[in-house]
């Protein structure tokens, strides 16, 4: 879990800012137009609140998170009555800006650059993957793939592949296990938790 915490900041970070007229943009053309923009607030400025901003104004307009939600819970999702369905969002959209805020100004180094590489998007096309490479002198190269689905107001992430490690199926996993163990609302408390042991490191 640690790992994947470490990487949802990376991939948080390159997310794309919104854009004018963002549903007419390709996905690929939305990632690669915006991340410098991104880049450039972080090797500005670091502070926590400054970071929490980012996440809220540049990041998170991008993201469906009920979907996200939907995936990470499972089989659950559908045990869940509409306002624990709600809870369960608003929670796991908490955990990721949380997380984000507080790893940021470890991860990001303000030395990164990505290339975005081109994705075939069909007229009727839906759903799809745009690929993407971290690349930070010293070190590694990340592959990140994000998993895109197209809305009335443009392309959402409802998932995203580090490393061949997704996200929503990461968090499944220990989702469905504190479910097993104490229920709907069990899951819900344990996110609350975390968040609030996220906001005060």
């Amino acid at each position: 879990m640690k790992t994947i915490l470490r990487l949802l900041a990376m991939w948080l970070l390159l997310m794309p800012a919104p854009v004018i007229r963002a549903a007419d943009t390709a996905p690929d053309a939305l990632v690669k137009a915006t991340v410098d923009d991104v880049l450039a607030v972080i090797k500005q400025n670091k502070d926590k609140h400054a970071l929490r901003a980012l996440a809220e104004q540049k990041v998170l307009p991008h993201f469906d998170f009920k979907r996200m939600t939907q995936l990470a819970v499972g089989t659950s999702w559908r045990q869940a009555s509409p306002t624990q369905q709600q809870a369960l969002e608003n929670s796991f959209r908490t955990l990721l800006v949380n997380t984000y805020t507080s790893a940021l100004s470890v991860s990001a180094t303000g030395t990164q650059t990505v290339e975005v590489k081109p994705a075939q998007v069909k007229a009727d096309q839906n759903e799809v993957t745009v690929k993407t490479t971290v690349k930070d002198p010293g070190k590694q190269p990340i592959e990140i793939d994000y998993r895109m689905a197209k809305s009335s107001d443009g392309w959402k992430v409802f998932d995203v592949v580090v490393e061949d490690l997704s996200l929503v199926t990461n968090y499944r996993g220990t989702f469905a296990s504190e479910v097993s163990r104490s229920g709907i609302d069990g899951l819900i408390k344990a996110l609350d938790e975390k968040n609030r042991a996220l906001a005060k490191s």
